[in-house]
C-alpha cells in the first residue's frame, strides 16, 4: 500500500530520507526497490535508459510528437504500430505522415476493424439491411492481434476509449506508449477535468 498522491514532502525527488514518510513510502521499501532495479535488464534497460535521455533532452523543448519519434529512434524501434480511433482518423493520417517523414515504418489499424456488429457482445440490435458506424463495435483485441502479426517494435495508442485501451494493452505483444486518450467532452484533454476539479467541475466531480 502506498500514499504517494497524498505525500506533502516529496522526499524522493531529492533522495532525502528525512522528508520521506516513515510509513507507506515505497522509497523506504528496500526489497521492492532492489527487485525493481534487478528487472532493468535487456529490453527493459534499453527502454528505461533511452526514455530517461528523452526526458532530459526534450524537457520543455520537445512536443509529445517529437519525444515519441526520438524515443523510437533511440530504442532502435523501426516498425511502429498505430492503434487509432475512427473519430481521430484525420489526425492519425497526419501523425503517420510525420512518423514516416522521420524514417519510421508505420502499420496502422482502426478501432472498427473487422466491422463486427455490437450484437456480438450481447447488445440488442435491430435488423436492417445496412449498418452505420454506431452499430459497429470497437475491436481493440483485433487491433492488437493485427499488430502482433505485423511484428511491430512499438505500439502507439491514439485516442482509444476507456476499456478499449485496457484490452489492447492486455493483448499487445510489443511495448506500448500512449500518445492520446479519448475524452469527447474536453477535446481529448482529460487533464482539463482535473484542473477544474476545484472550480467549474467541482459539483460535477464531487456530487
Amino acid at each position: 500500500m502506498s500514499i504517494c498522491a497524498k505525500c506533502p514532502m516529496k522526499g524522493c525527488l531529492k533522495k532525502n530520507p528525512e522528508k520521506m514518510p516513515k510509513k507507506l513510502c515505497p522509497s523506504r521499501d528496500e526489497a521492492l526497490q532492489e527487485k525493481a532495479k534487478a528487472l532493468h535488464t535487456g529490453d527493459d534497460l534499453t527502454i528505461a535508459l533511452q526514455s530517461a535521455l528523452v526526458e532530459s533532452e526534450g524537457n520543455t523543448n520537445w512536443t509529445r510528437v517529437e519525444e515519441t519519434i526520438q524515443f523510437a529512434k533511440k530504442c532502435g524501434f523501426k516498425r511502429i504500430g498505430l492503434a487509432f480511433c475512427t473519430g481521430l482518423h484525420d489526425e492519425a493520417k497526419i501523425f503517420v505522415k510525420i512518423l514516416e517523414h522521420h524514417g519510421l515504418e508505420v502499420v496502422s489499424v482502426v478501432c472498427k476493424n473487422g466491422a463486427v456488429l455490437k450484437g456480438f457482445l450481447g447488445i440488442e440490435q435491430a435488423e436492417k439491411e445496412t449498418y452505420v458506424k454506431g452499430d459497429i463495435m470497437c475491436n481493440p483485441i483485433g487491433q492488437a492481434l493485427l499488430l502482433n502479426e505485423a511484428h511491430t517494435d512499438l505500439n502507439i495508442l491514439f485516442g482509444l476509449c476507456v476499456g478499449h485501451d485496457t484490452l489492447f494493452i492486455k493483448h499487445s505483444e510489443a511495448p506500448i506508449t500512449v500518445f492520446a486518450v479519448k475524452d469527447r467532452v474536453l477535446c481529448h484533454n482529460p487533464m482539463g477535468a482535473i484542473y477544474q476539479a476545484e472550480g467549474y467541475y467541482k459539483k460535477k466531480l464531487f456530487n
